[in-house]
This record gives structure tokens, sequence and C-alpha cells, in this order.
């Protein structure tokens, strides 16, 4: 009887085993849209490696070409991932050059594979960088395409991000290690000064059109602005300015009328700007990057 008992649960570990996930959530964000066979390719390509690995989407709907933004929303999005999560973005004008192909592991235990082109800029600096690889694409690369030079998102990145979330490959043999640093974007960090809150728009929430900053409801506190202030806005790009005027401060939206302007805390806790159901962004021809910069101060 014993003996039995001893095959059963032998039998019924190995059975659990093989149904147990994969090690990781693989996560894809590119610019590629959804109106062709590119992103069913990539997630093909990671099925391949291991039909057991669950498969998420961040976005396919970063502007094309826009590296910033795509740094911007793997930094959005990633901290509410479990520790371990393998993000694989691809926004890559510079495909088939000399750009490095990295897995970049954060402090904060996350893995990103992506062109090292400025994707990278933001959860290097918010999580900080553990370790960086170049990716080795004489072994993780997907077998037969070495003719292939303008789709890496599937050939590389795809492959190589699917066996490291699976388990397949530790993250050492990814390929060499690389010193800890990557390609940044410079832009306007947030700071205060004499009153005056500088900082960056990195993003519109473009749903609603809300224009949203990199300055944390903190610096509120710290220029002297409190809840139901008025505060006088201005917005530049390249030095030029685009709006100049003064908005109450508010908790919510439905503190003022519709089609009235605001400045609230978003669900990020930063600071931004809107209309309440209106597009703000639009209306005032606003648009996000690393060179629009943004001021806040009491008005007098």
């Amino acid at each position: 009887m014993k003996f039995i008992k001893t095959i059963l649960t032998l039998v019924l570990t190995v059975s659990f085993a093989q149904l147990s996930f994969a090690d990781s959530a693989l996560v894809f964000q590119s610019d590629f849209g959804d109106k062709d066979g590119a992103v069913s390719a990539m997630k093909g390509v990671a099925v391949g490696v291991d039909k057991r690995l669950p498969i998420y989407d961040l976005t396919h709907e970063v502007p094309t070409y826009n590296v910033w933004e795509a740094s911007y929303r793997l930094h959005q999005s990633s901290s509410y991932w479990p520790v371990g999560t393998v993000f694989v973005s691809v926004v890559d004008p510079g495909v088939g050059t000399k750009r490095k192909s990295v897995v970049l592991k954060t402090k904060a235990g996350y893995y990103f594979v992506t062109p090292d082109n400025g994707t990278l800029t933001m959860v290097a600096e918010h999580q900080g960088i553990s370790e960086v690889r170049e990716i080795d694409e004489k072994v993780n690369r997907l077998a037969g395409s070495g003719q292939s030079y303008t789709f890496h998102g599937r050939d590389v990145y795809a492959y190589t991000g699917a066996k490291l979330a699976a388990g397949v490959i530790t993250f050492e043999q990814v390929g060499p290690k690389l010193p800890n640093e990557v390609i940044a974007i410079d832009y306007q960090h947030a700071s205060v000064k004499d009153g005056v809150i500088s900082g960056n728009i990195p993003i519109l929430d473009p749903q609603f059109g809300n224009v949203w900053t990199n300055i944390h409801q903190d610096k509120l506190a710290e220029a002297g602005i409190k809840l139901n202030d008025t505060v006088c806005v201005k917005v530049q790009n390249k030095g030029k300015t685009v709006l100049d005027t003064q908005l109450p401060y508010i908790a919510s939206f439905g503190e003022v009328a519709v089609g009235e302007p605001l400045v609230y805390v978003n669900s990020l806790l930063n600071v931004s700007i809107a209309f309440n159901q209106a597009n703000f962004a639009k209306a005032h021809n606003i648009a996000s990057g690393a060179a629009w910069e943004v001021e806040f101060k009491q008005c007098n």
C-alpha cells in the first residue's frame, strides 16, 4: 500500500508539473497596430517556444517610430505586473542598423527585451539598472531567419523574450554582459525653484485628451500650491509658448462645469490638465514628448 501511494504521488507531481505555467508572463508592446499579421507572428514565435507561456499585450498603438512614448508606456504599466515579468517592446525605426539588441534587468526585478534606442529611458531611471546583456543572435534568434533584416521583433525580440520567460534560457544565457547604462532621451525633470514647478509633458491621455505631466503631486505642496488655489500654467514646445493661462486646482472633474478646465492629480499621482468632458490637448494644440515642457506656480 505504501508503495502504491508513493507511485500515485509521483504521477500526480509529474502531471501537475506538466500542467504548470511557464516561469513568467510575456508582455508585448509595439507600434505595429493590428491591421496586419505582425503582432500575431510575434505571438506565434512565442507559442512555438512554449505552448504554456502566458502572453499579454501592453499596447500595439504606440505612434509609429515614437520611441519616447514606448519608453513612457513601459514605465506607466510595468510595475503593476508580477516581479519577473518579461516585456518585449518593439518600436524600432533603426531596425537592421548597428543599434544594440538588449535585455535590461531592473533592480525591481523586471526584464525588458528591446533595441537600445531610448526605449529604456524611463524604466532605467525609475526602477534602476541591475544588469544589461546584449542578445547573442547566434543562439537567440529564430531558426531560419538569418536573411531577414527588418523584423527583429519577430526573429530576435519575441524569440529571446519567450525563451527567457519560459525558463528555456537564463538571463546570463541571453548574451554578453554590457555596462550598466542605456541610451537615454534627455528631457525636463520635475523640479521646484522659487515657487515655480518645471516639468515635462511625457504623454497625453489619448482617449480623453488630458495633458499628463511628470510632476508628482508632492511638488505642488513644495511650491505652496493647495487644493482650490488658482494656478498659473505655461506650456512650451522647444522654447515657444503654446499656452499661458490660469486654472483652478481641484480634486476631480465634476467640480467644474462641463467644458471647463482644471488642474488635477491623475491616477499616477502626477499633475495634469484637462477639460471636464472635452479634449484639452486638441483644443490648445498640445502634444507630448521630450521637447514639451510645462510650468505651474501659484497665481498672485
